[in-house]
């Protein structure tokens, strides 16, 4: 039986998620067409159980808006998703071209690298509201990762001469070592930095 592999081109039977806590909520194991049109949107945590380029895909699709400007991060939301499919597969290929890797593997350490581990939540008391650090699920964590890299890629894509896959690449590449001009490794810094002082 024929081995199925992402886009057709790139094997995923010996990528290892290395973090415990996000073992169960990647999943690795490819399919021929990485889009199940929201079939399972309805279905708690069924995401967790989709192949993880098909998430980044969707996040690519829609985005969420940063900081209420909707024009840095919508200019490709165009509903079609051939669009998004094709400008993560160019992606993956760039990377491929710099690092002579299998991107899917790249990718798969940079959500790892990215995941922020704590977070803050405010709280209200007597009237006035404290920030307090809380652990985040690794489900969120992923989610999370995920949104500031599609984010911080649309970012630097916007009105500039730069490509969104080139931009994409070079999220995933920073992120994959551990560089602070990834969006999502500057985030997670943030966001760690600032639970540890309200703790």
């Amino acid at each position: 039986m024929a081995q199925v592999e992402a886009f057709n081109r790139w094997d995923c039977s010996n990528i290892k998620v290395e973090d415990p806590g996000l073992q169960r909520y990647i999943n690795i194991k490819p399919v021929f067409v990485p889009r199940t049109g929201a079939r399972y949107a309805g279905n708690r945590f069924h995401k967790s159980r989709i192949f993880i380029v098909e998430r980044l895909i969707n996040k690519v699709m829609n985005p969420g808006h940063k900081g209420k400007k909707h024009k840095i991060t919508s200019g490709l939301c165009t509903g079609k998703s051939t669009t998004a499919y094709g400008l993560v597969e160019k992606a993956f290929k760039i990377i491929e071209q710099k690092l002579k890797k299998n991107p899917v593997e790249v990718f798969v350490k940079a959500l790892e690298n990215s995941a922020p581990r704590e977070e803050i939540v405010a709280i209200e008391y007597g009237g006035a509201r404290y920030p307090k650090s809380v652990e985040c699920s690794p489900q969120r964590r992923i989610d999370v990762a995920l949104r500031m890299m599609t984010q911080g890629a649309y970012q630097k894509a916007f009105n500039s001469k730069k490509k969104a896959e080139t931009c994409l690449a070079d999220e995933i590449i920073a992120a994959y070592q551990l560089s602070q001009s990834s969006n999502a490794i500057a985030k997670k810094l943030e966001l760690e930095r600032q639970a540890d002082a309200s703790k």
